[in-house]
C-alpha cells in the first residue's frame, strides 16, 4: 500500500496549524486560571483568515466543527435523562417560549422605532433570541454544573431555543416576502414530531436492550462503534427531519442515558468530544474579523452590550415568571447574555433571502457576526461572573422574588466516604461479604456487564466501565469517596487506575492487589498507600505451614513472619500501614469521616507548616496526628513543617476533603 504524501492530504498541514494553537492558548488560559475553551476562541482568532491567515482550508475546519458539536451535544444528553427531561418541561416551553418571544418582540419594536422595517426587525429578533448552546454547555460540562439548578435552567432554555431553530428558518423566507403554505409548515413540524415519538421507542424499546448484547461481547471497540452509530444516526434522522443536528445528537444522547451501560459509552466518546469541541472553538474564533473590530470599534462593542443587557433582563424576567428566585434568574441571563452559533446558519440564510440584520445590509453583517465572535469569547469569564451577579442581587430586596427550587423526590443522595471496588472476582466477591454486614458503604466497579445485572438485580450498587478512565471514577463518586480497593488481576491495567484516581483525588486512600513483590514500589510511586503481593502472601502462608509441622511455638512464627514481611515490604516500612491501621478501625461516623493523607513530593503542601496550610480555617479539616517514618506526633502544632512522606490523619467530610485535594495533588509520576 502506498505511503500517503503530504501534498495528497492537503488538510493536515491545517490541523497540525489548529490543534497547535488551541493547546498553547489553552495551556496559557490554565496558568491563568480561565476556562481552555477561552484559549480555543482566542486561537481561532489568531490563526483565521482575519489574523495570521495560517489555516488555509476554514471549510476543513468547519466541517470537523459541526462534528464537535455533535459529540457535545450527545455527550450532555447522554448525562441527562428522558426522566429529568420531563422534570424540566415546564422550564422548556414556559420559561424557553417567554426568552425568545420577548427577545424578538422587543427587539423588533426597537428597530422599528427608528425606521426598520418590521421584516428585517423580526429577523434580527430571531438572530438575537438565540444563545450558544455548544459555548455554555461546554463551560457548564467542564465546571461539572450541567444538573445544578441554574444548568437546569439554561438547558431548558437553549432547547426551546434549538426546537425555535425550526421554526424561524421556515419564516425566513416569509419575512423576505415569500410565500409559505400551511402544508409545507405542517410537513416540517410533523417530521419534528415523528423524530421526538421515534427517540422515545428507541430509548425504551431498542437501544438498551442493543447496547447490553454489543456490551456482553465485552470487546470495547464493538461497543464504542455502537455508541457511535446511535449518536451520528440519530443526528442524521435529524437533519432529515429538518430539526437542527445539536437537537438530534442531545436526543441521541437521551436515547442512550436510559442505558445500564450509559457510563461507560460516555467514557468511549468523552476523548472525541474534546477533541472535536476544541475545532469548534477554534472555528468560531477564525469568524472574527479583526480588521472590521479595529474600523468600526463604537458599533460592535456597543451592539455587544445591547445584546449582554437585554438577554440579561429578558431572560432573568422569562426565570422570574416561573417562580424562581432572582439570583437564579440573575445567573441564567448572565450565562445566556450571546449570540448562538445557529444564529450564524440564520443569518447565511437571511442573507439568501435579502435579509441582513438590522436593514444595515453587508455592514450590519459584518457587525453582527464580530459581536456574535466577541460576545462568545466573552461567554466564560461572564458565566464566571454570575455567582457574583447573584450574591449582589441577593443582598437587596428583589431577593423576596421567588422560590428555591426544590431537589426532585427520586434523586437519590451520593454516596460519599465509600469504598470503590474494582473487581468483582473471588476478592472482590469476600469484600462485599465483608462489607455488607458492617453497613459501610461500597460501589463496585466491574467490566463484566453478566456479573454487574447480576449485582444490580441483587441491590448491590454497580457500576459497569473501566476504572482506569476519569468519568467512571467520577460516576463511582472517587472526589468523595474514602477508599479505592484494586481488586483486579490486571498488571497492565492496575497502574493505569491508581494514578488516575490518585490524580483525581490524592486525599483517596488506594489499596491493590499485585501478583509480584517488585511491583510493589511501582504502585506506591504511582498513588497508591498499600499494595497486597500475592507472591509475598502466598510465601507467609507456606512459611507459617512449614513452621508448624516442625512444632516452633507460633509467637516465634508470628515474629518471623514480621521479619519477613518488614524486609520485602521494605518500601512502605513504617510509613503507610500503621497509619492507615489508625482510620480502617473505626466504624462509627468519626471512622467514616477520617483519613490518613500521603503528602508526596511536589505536593503545594510538601514544605508547608500546619499553620500556612489553613486546612481546619480553609477547609474545615482536623489534623489528629502526623505519621513520619516509624513515629507518629499527635495533635501536632501550626509550626509544624509538612515533609514529603509524612500522613496527615484528618477528619472532615467527604466535601472537605474534596476541596483540599489541590493541596495533596503531585505532578503525575510515569507508569512505565
Amino acid at each position: 500500500m502506498p505511503v500517503l504524501a503530504a501534498a495528497e492530504l492537503p488538510f493536515l498541514y491545517d490541523l497540525v496549524v489548529v490543534f497547535a494553537a488551541a493547546i498553547v492558548l489553552a495551556y496559557v488560559c490554565y496558568r491563568l486560571r480561565l476556562v481552555p475553551i477561552a484559549g480555543f476562541l482566542i486561537a481561532g482568532v489568531l490563526v483565521g483568515p482575519h489574523a495570521l491567515g495560517l489555516v488555509s482550508d476554514p471549510e476543513i475546519v468547519e466541517v470537523l466543527a459541526e462534528v464537535g458539536v455533535i459529540l457535545l451535544l450527545f455527550t450532555i444528553g447522554v448525562e441527562f435523562s428522558l426522566e429529568k427531561l420531563t422534570r424540566i418541561a415546564r422550564d422548556i416551553f414556559v420559561g424557553g417560549g417567554l426568552q425568545v418571544g420577548l427577545t424578538v418582540g422587543l427587539v423588533a419594536a426597537g428597530l422599528a422605532t427608528v425606521g426598520v422595517a418590521w421584516s428585517a426587525g423580526i429577523y434580527t429578533g430571531f438572530l438575537v433570541a438565540l444563545s450558544s448552546t455548544a459555548i455554555v454547555l461546554g463551560v457548564l460540562a467542564d465546571r461539572r454544573e450541567t444538573d445544578s439548578p441554574v444548568g437546569r435552567l439554561v438547558l431548558a432554555v437553549l432547547i426551546f431555543q434549538d426546537l425555535a431553530v425550526v421554526a424561524m428558518v421556515l419564516f425566513v423566507p416569509v419575512l423576505a416576502g415569500e410565500a409559505a403554505t400551511a402544508g409545507e409548515l405542517a410537513l416540517v413540524f410533523g417530521k419534528a414530531a415523528v423524530l421526538v415519538a421515534a427517540v422515545l421507542v428507541l430509548a425504551r424499546r431498542v437501544v438498551p436492550p442493543l447496547l447490553a448484547r454489543v456490551a456482553h461481547t465485552r470487546r470495547q471497540e464493538l461497543f464504542l462503534l455502537a455508541v457511535v452509530a446511535v449518536c451520528f444516526g440519530t443526528a442524521a434522522l435529524s437533519a432529515v427531519a429538518g430539526v437542527s443536528l445539536a437537537l438530534g445528537a442531545f436526543l441521541a444522547g437521551l436515547v442512550v442515558s436510559a442505558s445500564a451501560y450509559s457510563e461507560q459509552a460516555l467514557s468511549e466518546v468523552l476523548p472525541l468530544r474534546v477533541l472535536f469541541s476544541a475545532v469548534f472553538f477554534v472555528s468560531v474564533g477564525m469568524l472574527l474579523d479583526v480588521g472590521f473590530l479595529v474600523t468600526h470599534p463604537l458599533l460592535v462593542l456597543g451592539a455587544a452590550a445591547g445584546v449582554v443587557l437585554l438577554k440579561l433582563v429578558l431572560t432573568g424576567v422569562s426565570v422570574l415568571a416561573l417562580g424562581y428566585p432572582v439570583r437564579l434568574a440573575a445567573a441564567v441571563g448572565l450565562v445566556l447574555a450571546q449570540i448562538g452559533e445557529f444564529s450564524f446558519v440564520l443569518e447565511r440564510a437571511g442573507a439568501e433571502a435579502g435579509l441582513s440584520p438590522a436593514g444595515l445590509g453587508e455592514t450590519g453583517s459584518q457587525a453582527f457576526i464580530a459581536a456574535t465572535v466577541l460576545l462568545m469569547l466573552l461567554t466564560p469569564f461572564l458565566m464566571q461572573g454570575a455567582p457574583a451577579l447573584s450574591a449582589l442581587l441577593d443582598r437587596t430586596p428583589l431577593r423576596r422574588l421567588g422560590r428555591e427550587p426544590a431537589e426532585p423526590s427520586d434523586v437519590a443522595r451520593a454516596l460519599e466516604d465509600h469504598v470503590i471496588l474494582v473487581g468483582y472476582g473471588l476478592a472482590g466477591q469476600r469484600l462485599v461479604r465483608v462489607l455488607q454486614p458492617q453497613g459501610i458503604p461500597f460501589e463496585v466497579v466491574e467490566m463484566n456487564p453478566a456479573a454487574v445485572d447480576r449485582l444490580r438485580a441483587a441491590g448491590v450498587p454497580a457500576l459497569w466501565g473501566d476504572a482506569s478512565r476519569q468519568v467512571i471514577l467520577e460516576h463511582a463518586g472517587a472526589q468523595r469517596a474514602k477508599l479505592l480497593v484494586v481488586a483486579i488481576n490486571d498488571p497492565e491495567a492496575t497502574p493505569r487506575i491508581v494514578q488516575a484516581a490518585h490524580l483525581l483525588n490524592p486525599t483517596l486512600q488506594i489499596i491493590v492487589r499485585t501478583r509480584f513483590v517488585h511491583e510493589v514500589e511501582r504502585l506506591v510511586r504511582l498513588g497508591a498507600d498499600v499494595v497486597v503481593p500475592e507472591e509475598l502472601e502466598t510465601t507467609v502462608r507456606l512459611f507459617t505451614h512449614v513452621l508448624g509441622a516442625y512444632m516452633v511455638p507460633p509467637e516465634e512464627t508470628e515474629r518471623l513472619v514480621q521479619a519477613l514481611r518488614a524486609e520485602d515490604y521494605g518500601v512502605l516500612r513504617g510509613s503507610i500501614q500503621e497509619a492507615h491501621l489508625m482510620v480502617l478501625q473505626g466504624l462509627d461516623e468519626e471512622g467514616l469521616h477520617t483519613r490518613a493523607v500521603a503528602v508526596r513530593a511536589g505536593a503545594p503542601a510538601a514544605g508547608q507548616t500546619l499553620a500556612a496550610l489553613q486546612l481546619r480555617r480553609e477547609h474545615g479539616l482536623t489534623v489528629l496526628a502526623v505519621r513520619r517514618g516509624s513515629h507518629t506526633l499527635a495533635n501536632p502544632a501550626g509550626d509544624f513543617v509538612v515533609e514529603p512522606g509524612d500522613r496527615l490523619v484528618m477528619v472532615g467530610t467527604a466535601d472537605e476533603f474534596a476541596a483540599s485535594a489541590d493541596l495533596f495533588r503531585a505532578p503525575p509520576a510515569e507508569p512505565a
